[in-house]
């Protein structure tokens, strides 16, 4: 099988094992700046699991709560710092317990919506990922709510 060459970052992070398809909903989330060089790769060949997504960023190091938020909509993404185009660290993405101010409650009578409070919402994996608000106490599951980073 032909391979396609992509360029090496220098400086930046590579986050890898996106589920196929969700690539641009991570992109979506951070907070990249048009300035910055991004390769974006979709529904390439896993070994692993069939197809996945890839995205490399230059130049942009991401904060705890894009952590987070990749997690809840890619818990199988692998991130890999790069310096001097060298790998310093690669981790795992972890799924948080809790999340604040991330998730717009979609509860329109919850007082988050209302009155400038913080959201925080408790983050369960039962049968599927979902999250539940501390204030209204009412349950979402991860694909029904909206991320604002």
């Amino acid at each position: 099988m032909k391979q396609m060459k992509v360029d090496a970052i220098k400086n930046g992070t590579v986050i890898d094992h996106i589920p196929a398809g969700k690539v641009l909903q991570v992109v979506e989330i951070l907070n990249v700046k048009k300035h910055h060089v991004m390769m974006i790769g979709m529904n390439l060949h896993s070994n692993k699991v069939g197809k996945k997504d890839i995205l490399k960023i230059e130049n942009h190091f991401l904060s705890q709560e894009e952590v987070n938020s990749i997690a809840l909509i890619a818990p199988s993404a692998t991130l890999t710092i790069i310096r001097d185009f060298e790998i310093i660290r690669k981790t795992k993405v972890e799924i948080p317990k809790f999340i604040e101010n991330i998730i717009t409650c979609p509860n329109p009578k919850c007082i988050t919506n209302s009155e400038k409070i913080k959201t925080k919402f408790t983050v369960s994996e039962d049968e599927s990922l979902s999250v539940r608000c501390f204030y209204c106490e009412k349950k979402y599951k991860i694909e029904e709510v909206r991320m604002e980073i």
